[in-house]
């Protein structure tokens, strides 16, 4: 019954257009993983206050290697578990974008065998426009410290709302969207309800994929254990053009009925990195509630100097191990080289679908990560809007302690 009232559902709240399929636009997989379009940050953590120095890709490929592809062909992205670091320096770590930007039918994969996780580590496979918030954000995976299950989460511009009745699988538990300060900070999140996927728990279960779907009908994010990856999202195989109305209620749905995805989001840098600390994994309260033992006294920097500053004993499953991440797009004319490709819809056949084609893929940044404004007032509230919840919580003077 509950199945029919999901498929019913969705019969009602997506249009009958079906997309002819997906071309697929980047494959980075094996040797060739971090060969090109991945810019490297190459700066602290200006962006979500994190104890960190996201480095660049001469240092990322010295050693200790913060990025580089094992033996088994898979890419490793980590933090820095050898270097001591004494107070008050910061860890090394990496924080990678796309080059090239992607629309409205775009949807981006990322299959991983291993996430990041442990008292203090703040890991996330996301996107976000050039120009923040306006543009959007999609955080696909994001998680802090020892936390059970992923959570899911859009930040907008204020107007974009979660629908609290679309079929998903995970549990909606902040329907506004928007990043007005100082009050609105988390974005509209969703609970993941497996717990294989982060932390212990995936790496135990083989991994998994994570896709995200950005379309005129909606943003939507599905997680698939390793033994339950639809056969379309084949390691082995980029070629197969993949079919979401396929893969079942996804496991967040943000439809274009409460939050319209042409009005609140930009084509999207996608994004692989691990801070430290920072604006929400690093507050002794937010700490405290799956790493215990923080004193109720504890200072603000007390993550930091717990884990952060020593040695790197604590940082050795803050790593990403990943088999592929792969981008398509349901656009005829699309290419992720060009800056300035046409649109244009695709045909269509009858059935519903997430996805219809809408626009191209762009070319708009950079070197340098998530936009030029690298150094100014725009990076410093970004990715969730984490300076505005720090702020929150221990005001001004802890940026100064």
């Amino acid at each position: 019954m509950k199945l029919a009232l999901s498929c019913a559902a969705y019969a009602a709240l997506l249009p009958l257009v079906r997309a002819a399929g997906f071309n697929l636009l980047n494959n980075w997989q094996g040797s060739t993983f971090f060969d090109d379009n991945w810019d490297y940050y190459g700066s602290w953590d200006n962006l979500t206050l994190g104890d960190v120095n996201f480095v660049t890709r001469d240092v990322a490929f010295a050693q200790p290697q913060l990025t580089y592809v094992n033996g088994a062909g898979n890419a490793i992205i980590r933090v820095d578990n050898v270097s001591t670091v004494p107070q008050p320096y910061k860890r090394n770590t990496v924080r990678i974008s796309t080059v090239d930007t992607y629309g409205l039918g775009s949807l981006w994969v990322m299959d991983a065998l291993h996430l990041p996780y442990g008292c203090s580590v703040w890991p996330a496979f996301w996107s976000q426009a050039t120009k923040w918030p306006e543009g959007g954000e999609i955080d696909t995976l994001e998680q802090i410290n020892m936390a059970a299950s992923n959570q899911y989460a859009l930040h907008t511009v204020d107007g974009c709302m979660a629908s609290t009745t679309a079929p998903m699988q995970g549990a909606l538990t902040d329907p506004d969207c928007g990043t007005e300060e100082p009050y609105k900070t988390q974005g509209c999140t969703v609970e993941e309800p497996n717990h294989a996927s982060y932390g212990a728990a995936f790496a135990a279960g083989g991994g998994g994929v994570y896709a995200t779907l950005l379309a005129d009908t909606g943003v939507f994010i599905w997680f698939f254990p390793r033994g339950s990856i639809p056969s379309d999202l084949s390691v082995s195989n980029p070629n197969i053009s993949p079919n979401p109305d396929n893969w079942g209620t996804p496991s967040a749905s943000y439809p274009s009925t409460t939050c319209p995805t042409s009005t609140y989001f930009e084509p999207q840098h996608v994004i692989i990195d691990i801070t430290l600390c920072g604006a929400w994994g690093g507050i002794p309260g937010t700490l405290n509630a799956t790493c215990p033992g923080v004193p109720a006294d504890a200072p603000s920097n007390y993550c930091y100097t717990t884990y952060v500053a020593g040695d790197g004993s604590n940082y050795g499953t803050a790593y990403f191990e990943i088999q592929y991440v792969r981008i398509w797009s349901n656009v005829t004319t699309a290419s992720s080289t060009s800056s300035s490709a046409s649109s244009g819809p695709s045909s269509s056949s009858s059935g519903h679908s997430f996805s219809s084609p809408t626009t191209s893929v762009n070319s708009t940044l950079g070197n340098g990560g998530s936009g030029s404004a690298r150094g100014s007032a725009q990076s410093l509230i970004t990715h969730g809007a984490a300076l505005a919840a720090f702020l929150s919580a221990f005001g001004t003077a802890a940026l100064l302690a």
